[in-house]
């Protein structure tokens, strides 16, 4: 009986470790519980994450993840939202305030995301020009990436550039000449703006932004609404 006992308890426990393993497989320090995450914050400040839509003005959101038109072709994400570390949120809202002077502004398509849709992009594009390679973590993980575009504030309408969010080809490049003057002026634009704020262009997409020092913050594994709550 005694041995029956351990049997079932050890196969709880192994079963136990599947489950965890499935939602981090590489073994990555996942902040993954809001005690963490809230404790992180108490130690840190700067660990705050910021809900980028209600501290941005005017600020336009079109989180592709969370509707079918992204590369995954399904809803990542169960609602809509774009968090940010703290210095991250700030650093935005000034290059927000910069370009409003001349009309312009800036349209969100993605922020922070959880590890477990990393996890998910992979499987769907096992290709880490483009997606994050799930055994290191995105950066957006950390809440320190942002995929954007810029906007006219009198229309909302994009600029042009050099193609659509999420292209996955060379024309994505920050350094591809293959578009027209008026993408590459606009493009050009977006990348020093961001810059002079503390970002930098990653090299295959234009549209994705690094905060400096992303290294700082921990990855996350927490859904939006508990970073809501």
């Amino acid at each position: 009986m005694r041995i029956l006992i351990l049997f079932l308890a050890f196969a709880a426990l192994s079963a136990s470790a599947q489950q965890t393993d499935k939602r981090n497989p590489y073994g990555l320090p996942l902040t993954n519980t809001k005690e963490a995450y809230l404790q992180e914050v108490a130690e840190n400040a700067d660990m705050e994450m910021i809900d980028l839509s209600a501290f941005i003005p005017n600020l336009i959101l079109d989180i592709r993840y969370a509707s079918k038109n992204n590369f995954t072709g399904e809803v990542i994400y169960p609602e809509v939202a774009a968090f940010a570390r703290k210095p991250v949120a700030e650093a935005l809202k000034a290059v927000q305030q910069e370009l409003a002077v001349n009309g312009l502004g800036l349209k969100i398509f993605d922020a922070y995301r959880p590890y477990t849709a990393t996890l998910r992009f992979y499987e769907v594009y096992p290709d880490t020009l483009f997606v994050a390679a799930p055994w290191h973590g995105s950066r957006h993980n950390r809440g320190a990436a942002i995929d954007l575009t810029l906007i006219d504030l009198k229309t909302g309408e994009e600029l042009e550039m050099p193609t659509e969010y999420d292209n996955f080809t060379r024309r994505a490049s920050p350094t591809c000449e293959d578009a027209t003057k008026t993408a590459i002026h606009n493009r050009t634009l977006l990348i020093n703006t961001m810059r002079k704020h503390g970002f930098e262009v990653y090299f295959s997409e234009w549209w994705h932004y690094d905060y400096n020092g992303w290294e700082q913050f921990p990855l996350l594994d927490l859904p939006f609404h508990t970073l809501k709550n």
